[in-house]
């Protein structure tokens, strides 16, 4: 069910969002009182709120999807889901952030890493070195101790199997991923999921979004994080989809988001790092300065996501 933002109205706008729910709520209430713009949003993983656009393309029931990996927009879009609009905010923006058609906009900045509840993994394994690469992870010790989510369901976990299959190659990268998945422990739904059972201490290791990480590292909790060398970088984006019918709002709300004020407020509360070159970063944010970074091909991971997951699913069962 949709969430309100604020008492609902004709001109009500309908938001899908994978964007964290409490973060969801601060922006749109942001929104609304800038613009007067109502909003309702129903917040749910990237594939089912993908899926759902998809089914709903002849008859869309929300008018903006907000958030999510490039590879996943590329799905919407080829699907003939998504409105081309480009936002006069988007302006000066990195070419890795823009569609070439339109069709969607990067808003801020995703890398992946290794997460650790530095307590729990002190106590634990008091004689073994903290992973400092992805291939580190691949130590039996750690059997039952890393949280992954599902790749299924989530885009974090998605763009991780891909960036074991893009830095390693198909058949080395299988290889890599047939030996992991034993030792994961719990595989969740939910991207945000390892970041907040490394703060609960109920693991020792997880695979992340690094900002997710520094989030609760600044915050005070056992958490802890590493950078891994030959990592996937993307962008979290925003678009509007086909036919919407609130148009004129959904426009209003992309060139919202995609302002430096707006991306200020989501570095506040979630510690990403800007798209907008205009928009300051949350002091304790991890920068792109420091981070590996592979040519990920966000093309080439939407066009095999059917059979990669369809591996992946043969792999964990």
């Amino acid at each position: 069910m949709f969430c309100a933002c604020s008492n609902k109205k004709d001109n009500t706008l309908k938001v899908y969002s994978i964007i964290h729910e409490s973060e969801t709520e601060v922006i749109c209430n942001q929104f609304t009182k800038k613009t007067g713009i109502p909003v309702v949003y129903l917040r749910a993983s990237t594939g089912e709120l993908v899926n759902r656009l998809i089914s709903e393309k002849d008859d869309p029931q929300a008018d903006v999807l907000f958030g999510g990996a490039t590879s996943y927009h590329l799905l919407a879009r080829d699907a003939g889901a998504l409105e081309s609009y480009v936002s006069p905010e988007a302006e000066g923006y990195p070419k890795y952030a823009l569609s070439s058609d339109g069709t969607y906009t990067g808003f801020c900045v995703l890398t992946l890493g290794i997460g650790l509840n530095t307590k729990r993994f002190a106590e634990k394994f008091p004689d073994t070195k903290v992973p400092e690469t992805w291939d580190d992870l691949l130590n039996e010790k750690f059997k039952g101790e890393i949280v992954l989510t599902n790749p299924q369901a989530s885009s974090t976990a998605y763009l991780f199997v891909q960036n074991q299959l893009q830095r390693l190659g198909m058949e080395e990268g299988w290889k890599y991923l047939a030996e992991l998945a034993p030792l994961v422990g719990q595989s969740p739904d939910s991207g945000s999921a390892p970041a907040k059972l490394l703060g609960t201490g109920e693991y020792s290791l997880g695979i992340s979004y690094l900002h997710m990480m520094a989030k609760y590292k600044d915050q005070g909790f056992d958490v802890d994080y590493v950078a891994p060398p030959q990592s996937v970088g993307d962008v979290d984006c925003i678009a509007i989809t086909k036919n919407a019918k609130h148009m004129k709002e959904a426009k209003a709300f992309v060139d919202f988001i995609l302002s430096a004020e707006a991306q200020e407020v989501l570095s506040s509360l979630n510690y990403t790092i800007p798209a907008n070159p205009r928009a300051k970063l949350k002091e304790g944010s991890v920068t792109l300065d420091k981070i590996d970074l592979i040519d990920y091909d966000s093309k080439l991971a939407a066009e095999q996501k059917k059979s990669v997951l369809a591996k992946w699913a043969e792999i964990v069962e």
